[in-house]
């Protein structure tokens, strides 16, 4: 099916809202893009669907380019969560943002979503698209250049430092592999990680056969520095004792996700990596619950797999739905 963001539509007026008095056959906790393709889906299958969400659009109104989301390029992470929620809009689903949910249950045949304001919302079936968080370095300068050369996805934003000296904290299988990704693209990579690296010995060896990079070990990064953007990162070696500045154009943060299972952790399984557990259609092992997105163990967390993801959730909701 081809959905075609060309189209005309009106700006969002959205005034329908969930109520506690009706029972919903899909109801999706999470404004995501893989919430928001969840809601058309459902919708479009003539479900009575409904989503709460903190705020529609997620970690995407955090994204300052997407370049790598077909037929669109150059458009702001805000940009294209518009074009997403104007979508949903036009179907009509009742969409709750701002809401704090603290509890979801299941008694029966029903679930329950039970708000901060102990608000409660029931339904059928439950998608669960709360995505990830990255995991911070908690230094100084982090926050104030996020977006200003500061990353936390190399295989989302490596294109756009093309013939630039790039900079990789992390020594796990996420960052070598990022290292050598932007490597193919990037003038230099230089990785930078406080004790030694931990990722596969086949991954660490093509990283140290590749002339475009430099590794430090047992190089702590203390502070990330510039004025306008991020010029580069202040580092305590530790062998030496001795900081110094490592210079940069950006510094992909690459030290794993923490996937916001906490809601649902009670009715599911987990893996070691604390994702929850789905099959090919993203159903859990609790039925009628689904979960879509960044926090499943569904691999490489891209927007357009996030999208996919909650339209097969909600195809096989309705599936459930039907056999239920």
């Amino acid at each position: 099916m081809s959905l075609n963001f060309n189209f005309s539509f009106q700006e969002p007026t959205q005034t329908n809202k969930p109520t506690p008095d009706t029972v919903y056959d899909i109801m999706i906790v999470g404004g995501g893009p893989s919430g928001l393709n969840a809601a058309l889906y459902g919708a479009r299958k003539g479900r009575k669907v409904a989503l709460i969400a903190k705020r529609a659009g997620g970690q995407l109104l955090n994204t300052s380019q997407v370049d790598n989301y077909l037929g669109h390029w150059e458009l702001s992470g805000e940009e294209l969560s518009e074009k997403f929620r104007s979508h949903v809009d036009q179907l009509e689903v009742p969409i709750l943002e701002d809401a704090e949910v603290r509890n979801i249950t299941k008694s029966s045949e029903l679930f329950t979503v039970e708000l901060s304001d102990k608000t409660m919302y029931q339904a059928r079936t439950v998608i669960t698209t709360l995505g990830s968080n990255p995991r911070k370095l908690g230094v100084k300068g982090e926050v104030e250049f996020a977006s200003r050369g500061v990353a936390y996805c190399a295989i989302c934003d490596a294109p756009l430092y093309k013939g630039k000296n790039v900079l990789i904290a992390g020594g796990g299988n996420s960052a070598v592999e990022a290292a050598i990704d932007v490597a193919m693209v990037a003038n230099k990579v230089t990785l930078v990680h406080r004790s030694q690296l931990r990722a596969d010995q086949i991954l660490i060896d093509k990283l140290m056969s590749n002339p475009k990079i430099t590794v430090h070990v047992e190089t702590q990064i203390l502070e990330i520095v510039g004025e306008q953007a991020m010029t580069g990162v202040k580092v305590l070696d530790k062998k030496t004792n001795q900081e110094r500045i490592i210079e940069g154009d950006g510094l992909f943060i690459e030290i794993g996700n923490i996937p916001n299972t906490d809601l649902i952790k009670h009715l599911v399984s987990l893996n070691d990596k604390n994702e929850v557990i789905v099959d090919e259609k993203g159903q859990t092992d609790c039925p009628g619950l689904f979960a879509s997105g960044d926090m499943t163990t569904t691999p490489y967390k891209q927007i357009i797999i996030a999208a996919a993801d909650g339209a097969k959730a909600a195809l096989a909701a309705n599936e459930y739905l039907t056999t239920h």
